[in-house]
């Protein structure tokens, strides 16, 4: 297991690479003076090599926001970059997400799914649900995910659709913000973030499922402790 302050890196073959990226690292970015989660492999895959050898590919298959930690998968090469995002597409890589949320919900809701349309714009990098008679409505896309509150606060996701920042602006909407977040919290919730000294999104990617692309067997991994 290869570790950095900001990465460790959990499994590593031919065809991919499986990724646990601390909260704040971008998986990409298009800042030019700001280090990412794959420049960052590309340089440790680099210092790996010999002088002269072949161009490095890498290419993450699912995204993650910047504030949010978790597991990322990437694909090393072009063929295993095409069958993984088939799968994806596909809805057969299983991402299972943990957050811890503001409040509770109630009884007869502790399990169940959440259906929105959400509406990203772009100019702000802000997304919202819409209705029907909204404006945006019909720019926007369907947005569902299934939860249960495993303990009192604390969820377990899994992801149906992905959507700019799904997760954050379902929970918002639906009354219980993700602490730690300052985009889609509310007063309430922001002020108990604050209480507890919460400095980070309480939101880590935990768990995938997805099949080898080559090897065709399937893969489970899990963030570490």
């Amino acid at each position: 297991m290869a570790e950095d302050n900001r990465f460790t890196i959990l499994y590593e073959d031919d065809s991919l690479t499986v990724v646990f990226k601390k909260a704040g690292l971008a998986v990409q970015t298009r800042k030019i003076a700001e280090e990412d989660l794959e420049s960052l492999l590309k340089k440790k895959v680099a210092g790996e090599r010999k002088a002269g050898s072949e161009k490095i590919f890498l290419a993450p298959i699912n995204r993650l926001d910047q504030p949010v930690e978790g597991l990322v998968i990437f694909a090393k090469t072009s063929r295993a970059a095409e069958a993984l995002t088939a799968q994806l597409k596909a809805g057969k890589i299983t991402k299972i997400y943990e957050a811890g949320i503001y409040g509770s919900f109630a009884e007869s809701e502790k399990e169940g799914i959440l259906k929105d349309r959400l509406y990203k714009d772009e100019r702000a990098n802000v997304s919202r649900v819409v209705r029907p008679g909204d404006r945006d409505y019909n720019k926007g896309k369907d947005a569902e995910l299934h939860y249960q509150e495993v303990a009192p606060g604390k969820l377990r996701i899994r992801l149906i659709t992905g959507r700019h920042h799904q997760i954050r602006v379902q929970l918002s909407h639906a009354g219980h913000p993700i602490l730690g977040d300052f985009k889609y919290g509310t007063e309430a919730s922001i002020e108990e973030s604050k209480r507890q000294e919460i400095r980070r999104l309480m939101l880590t990617a935990a768990e995938l499922h997805f099949t080898h692309p080559v090897t065709k067997q399937p893969m489970h991994f899990t963030s570490p402790e």
